[in-house]
């Protein structure tokens, strides 16, 4: 069993197995009893570092006493107020519960069934569908042969405009323009026939008549896929970076502080 928050950093297909939400028994509970624990204890490294044998052992000794005696202390206090705090949220959440069961005209069984289901719906989703996959890089490549088209049409503008303004009687100017505009355009087709090939290649795969247009069914179905696959990815990372900067502050001693 991982603990409740550190869950979130793991997959949804793993938090399903081993979130303790989902285990029966542990309700809500963190399982992370021994991590606060050892937690508590970092702050010893700074002095028993360079200590010896006898005195490390006593802070230890010492600090893990000291530890007992005030959780035995406040034990009464920590039960109580947990306890009150399980009596009012099986109150208002059997509550709620129950509304919406009846709203939806749900049963007990029916959450076994939906977390069967889930189960099901993600062992189905470790990789993207191939053509699911190409689709979305089809509409990408869309995208980039709008992009290569314009840059094109740009790049001869360009040059037919630098053709007007160069006097007629500077030849090294003329030489220099031509050039310059020739590599510009040149460029820019290149790019242009090579996304369309690309494009074509998708096309085949994909068995593609006629080409999507920008604004078709098809194009905004798969452009709100390529979306909803980059946000899930920056969310992925953003979790990943958030979880690192925990842990590396909680090594440090320094969670809660604000950092």
């Amino acid at each position: 069993m991982v603990g409740a928050f550190h869950g979130h950093a793991h997959n949804r297909r793993c938090q399903l197995d081993w979130h303790p939400m989902y285990i029966k028994g542990t309700g809500h509970t963190e399982g992370e009893g021994c991590e606060h624990i050892f937690s508590s204890s970092n702050e010893l490294a700074r002095s028993t570092r360079h200590a010896n044998r006898f005195h490390r052992r006593q802070s230890i000794e010492q600090h893990f006493g000291f530890w007992d005696d005030n959780k035995y202390a406040a034990l009464s206090i920590f039960l109580w107020n947990h306890y009150r705090e399980a009596l009012a949220d099986i109150q208002t959440l059997t509550a709620e519960l129950s509304a919406i069961k009846d709203a939806l005209n749900l049963t007990d069984t029916d959450f076994i069934h939906f977390h069967a289901q889930e189960h099901e719906y993600l062992d189905g989703l470790k990789q993207t569908p191939v053509k699911d996959y190409l689709s979305i890089r089809y509409i990408n490549v869309l995208d980039e042969l709008g992009e290569r088209q314009r840059e094109w049409d740009l790049a001869r503008e360009v040059a037919n405009r630098l053709l007007v303004e160069i006097h007629p009687g500077n030849l090294f100017e003329m030489h220099i323009a031509l050039n310059q505009a020739r590599v510009r355009v040149d460029s820019a087709y290149s790019k242009l026939q090579n996304t369309e090939g690309l494009a074509a290649h998708l096309e085949i795969q994909l068995g593609i008549d006629k080409w999507w247009e920008i604004g078709s069914e098809h194009y905004n179905r798969f452009r709100e896929e390529a979306s909803l696959l980059k946000y899930r990815s920056a969310l992925d990372e953003l979790e990943r970076l958030v979880v690192m900067r925990l842990f590396k502050l909680s090594k440090l001693s320094l969670s809660g502080t604000g950092n």
